[in-house]
């Protein structure tokens, strides 16, 4: 791998790239690679924290500038919208309205994305897994546009951002035990895991079986989370994600997983611990 390269990140949403990939995009940054975001929407029907925007001001104008400020953080040099629109959840009437990302031609699509992929050369692109994580519309189009726009461009490698779910199931487990510890010994603990609806669904992403990449993101958590907090319309101070302690939110989000496409890790095999591998 050159000493220089271009890694091109796909995100369905501001704030996605975060969230997900922003530890890995920071270490890119960091080590002199070029760091380019594409986000297919701007994340119109998200849910608005209150009292965030301005009087008059649409949510994709905050979302957007919230894009930008994300990406300085995280070393970002380029940032491009594919100019598609919010779908929403899956079976909402947003999926079908014009523009929608899940509507849009997957080829069509994916030319807009390739376009960018070759102007800049691009040896790697991340994407999502083929269920885009957890079924989010917009989640899965960016799966099939990012497969799709690799092959027109001729890009070598590409990544699927997905999360390892033995990884979150042992941790809720531990956080479950240890909340419960606490209890026994008089301490009033509650957690977001306490909710009557809190589940992870089966489809949440993948088993470690499937995973080929675990990068080590723990040492820039700080910028992760500064990012996160500069997508205040949709991530509140109080968020769960936000008022964990340093400890907690390492555990959470100090290793993203990815699936290297046409890749497979043998069993007992180490996950690969960089981008470039």
């Amino acid at each position: 791998m050159a000493a220089m390269s271009t890694i091109v990140f796909v995100h369905a949403h501001p704030d996605d790239e975060c969230i997900q990939t922003g530890g890995t995009m920071a270490r890119a940054a960091a080590d002199g690679h070029r760091v380019v975001l594409v986000v297919a929407t701007r994340g119109e029907h998200g849910e608005v924290v209150p009292d965030v925007l301005a009087d008059g001001e649409a949510l994709w104008q905050r979302r957007i500038a919230e894009t930008f400020e994300a990406a300085q953080i995280l070393g970002v040099q380029r940032v491009e919208f594919l100019g598609y629109v919010d779908s929403g959840m899956m079976g909402d009437p947003a999926n079908t309205a014009p523009y929608a990302f899940w509507s849009a031609d997957v080829d069509a699509a994916a030319r807009r994305l390739a376009a960018i992929l070759s102007e800049e050369s691009a040896e790697v692109l991340t994407a999502y897994d083929h269920h885009g994580g957890y079924g989010h519309p917009d989640h899965i189009q960016v799966h099939r546009v990012g497969l799709r726009a690799a092959e027109l461009a001729g890009t070598p490698v590409v990544l699927q951002a997905t999360m390892n779910r033995d990884h979150v199931l042992a941790g809720i487990a531990e956080a479950r035990e240890a909340a419960e510890a606490a209890r026994e010994v008089g301490d009033e603990v509650t957690t977001p895991l306490d909710a009557p609806d809190f589940d992870i669904p089966d489809d949440f992403g993948e088993p470690a079986a499937n995973i080929t990449h675990a990068i080590d993101v723990s040492d820039l958590v700080g910028a992760k989370r500064a990012a996160m907090v500069a997508h205040a319309s949709q991530i509140a101070a109080d968020s769960w994600f936000l008022a964990m302690d340093d400890e907690q939110f390492t555990r959470a989000f100090g290793t993203e997983w990815f699936i290297r496409t046409g890749g497979t890790r043998a069993e007992g095999v180490p996950f690969l611990e960089s981008i470039w591998a």
